[in-house]
């Protein structure tokens, strides 16, 4: 329970379909502090819900604030790295909802931070907190159980169909980390299958099998496509049998059976016994979630859930989806049982789930030839020009009469077209929209999640394509996370647009643009370096990093091959900008 004395507050980042829970606990420990989510409606809601505390749409809202200890981020997977890296330098403590990553390296850089700074990171595994599992988990450890041969789970239901990621990523996370706690040790195997129903690029159904060094066995059987809900975990010792059913009244929610194999000339005989109940104190999961969230900031203890825990987690999460990728194919971890490389079983062809271009793989074939990489889950419509060595990774959709420039990244589910041209180098990532009427130049970064228009006052019963208004991103532009360009604008040569901006009109070149709407409050070189300019007047400056001079002069940079002495300024970071 928490101190009366406790103090810290806490920001919640993300109030949607699972956040709003977060939000409600949080309010009820008496710590919610602020409120940060782009979707203004959603602000006003819990302004209104939640008169005490604050809410915003920008990160750097978040953690400019002192009086906010911990951030919690329930947004959308691929947008949890950026958030929390940025909250973890800013010396926030930091709770992510699951998964905690979705790249394996990317959870190391966060777990480094968090050690280095001497800082919380947690992973929303919740059932760790659910009393009963607490209990299941102390009766396996005591020896109550005897020795565990086989653990399986059943994680059914009819929704919630997601488009973002499929059922594996959505509803098996909480299981892995489950079954690795019983387990005591990482997998040395891994194989999952699964079917695709609704979507042919996205599994709806998947059962994944892990093999451990010790000989214990585990599957997991995970559907958003069953008649009923469905969420057991079921432990066979050779003393006790316990089941885990989240389903049930909580007197019932976790049974035991001493049930016994008799061996009668030679012959295995089974003798049932009754269930029996454990006793087992009410309490919310989420709830307890929270207030050991709060504990690890206040006592600096370690979490349950920590990044190390999220770590193995992704690990057994990525191995299986590539065994799915693979069509089944046993994936082998290292000696370590780490993960970190994994093997395929000797029967199985050495190939992964890039596919070259021009290939056709299994579930999906790949239209253009050339020298560029494109995950056999996205799809490419004929015709389109892929540039060599570009990569589009999963879920995305290229459609007809676009072009990409070459070394692209685009990222998961994006969209792009039709008739759109992307430059070279260009970088674009996961769940952005490029529509007809958007061209980037060369070395244009689109951040998470950002948004761009076509149609200036659109109506969805009027059709109004013949009024698309086109939008220009000049060479070596930054389009921060969650920002929105409004059609119809050009934004300049290595302009800036900070998170979570609105740009509605121009943005010149080398122009810093934050808010809503966008107010330009600085100038950036080259490398995205804050240059130390009065955003009016006139002046020079030097970056640091490549060298290069600029001049402000009516309103304008432009490179100087001469640094006058006279309204120098230096340059600064855009550290923290937050894109």
């Amino acid at each position: 329970m928490r101190g009366k004395h406790l103090t810290s507050g806490i920001a919640v980042i993300g109030s949607g379909y699972w956040g709003k829970n977060l939000v409600r606990n949080y309010h009820q420990l008496g710590v919610l502090k602020l409120i940060c989510d782009k979707n203004e409606l959603i602000r006003d809601k819990f302004k209104a819900e939640y008169p005490g505390a604050d809410t915003c749409m920008a990160l750097n809202d978040v953690i400019s604030r002192e009086d906010i200890q911990g951030v919690v981020i329930a947004t959308p997977a691929e947008t949890h790295f950026d958030l929390a890296r940025e909250a973890l330098l800013s010396g926030k403590h930091v709770y992510v909802e699951k998964p905690l990553v979705l790249d394996e390296k990317q959870a190391e850089i966060l777990i480094g931070l968090a050690r280095e700074k001497g800082l919380t990171l947690m992973v929303g595994h919740l059932l760790q907190y659910h009393p009963a599992f607490v209990r299941l988990k102390e009766l396996a450890a005591s020896g109550e159980l005897g020795r565990i041969n086989y653990i399986y789970s059943h994680r059914l239901n009819l929704g919630k169909i997601r488009r973002e990621e499929n059922i594996l990523w959505s509803f098996a996370p909480h299981d892995i980390s489950m079954i690795l706690a019983l387990a005591g040790e990482n997998p040395e195997s891994v194989l999952a299958t699964g079917g695709n129903y609704l979507h042919r690029r996205i599994a709806d159904v998947t059962t994944t099998h892990l093999e451990f060094p010790s000989g214990l066995r585990a599957h997991i059987f995970v559907s958003w496509l069953h008649p009923f809900k469905v969420q057991q975990l079921i432990v066979v010792g050779d003393r006790v049998m316990a089941v885990f059913d989240d389903t049930l009244p909580w007197t019932d929610k976790l049974l035991l059976y001493r049930h016994e194999i008799q061996w009668r000339n030679g012959v295995p005989i089974p003798e049932k016994a009754d269930a029996e109940r454990v006793g087992i104190a009410q309490a919310e999961p989420l709830r307890l979630e929270c207030e050991h969230f709060l504990d690890c900031i206040t006592l600096g203890c370690r979490s349950i859930t920590d990044g190390d825990e999220g770590l193995r987690v992704l690990r057994v999460l990525k191995a299986s989806q590539k065994s799915l990728d693979l069509q089944g194919n046993r994936i082998l971890f290292d000696g370590a049982g780490t993960g970190r490389s994994v093997s395929l079983s000797a029967s199985s062809p050495p190939t992964d789930s890039l596919l070259p271009a021009g290939s056709v793989p299994a579930n999906g074939a790949i239209h253009k030839k050339g020298d560029y990489f494109v995950h056999s889950s996205s799809c490419l419509d004929d015709p389109c020009e892929i540039g060599a060595g570009t990569k589009i990774w999963h879920f995305s959709h290229i459609l007809p009469n676009s072009r990409i420039g070459e070394a692209c990244n685009i990222g998961q589910n994006v969209v792009i077209g039709p008739d759109v041209t992307i430059g070279k180098g260009c970088k674009v990532q996961n769940n952005v929209s490029i529509y007809k009427g958007v061209t980037l130049e060369d070395g244009v970064f689109c951040g998470p999640s950002m948004v761009f228009t076509n149609i200036y006052n659109p109506r969805a019963e009027i059709r109004k394509m013949d009024q698309v208004r086109p939008t220009l991103v000049k060479q070596g532009a930054t389009l921060g996370a969650n920002s929105t360009i409004v059609c119809g604008v050009t934004i300049g040569r290595y302009a800036f647009v900070g998170a979570g901006a609105v740009v509605t009109h121009d943005v010149p070149d080398h122009a810093l643009v934050v808010g809503n709407p966008a107010r330009q409050i600085g100038w950036v070189s080259d490398t995205g370096d804050r240059l130390g300019l009065p955003v009016t007047g006139e002046g020079v400056a030097v970056c640091p990093v490549s060298g290069k001079h600029y001049q402000l002069s009516k309103g304008k940079i432009s490179e100087s091959e001469v640094v006058e002495q006279k309204n120098s300024f230096p340059c600064q970071s855009t550290q923290g900008m937050n894109i």
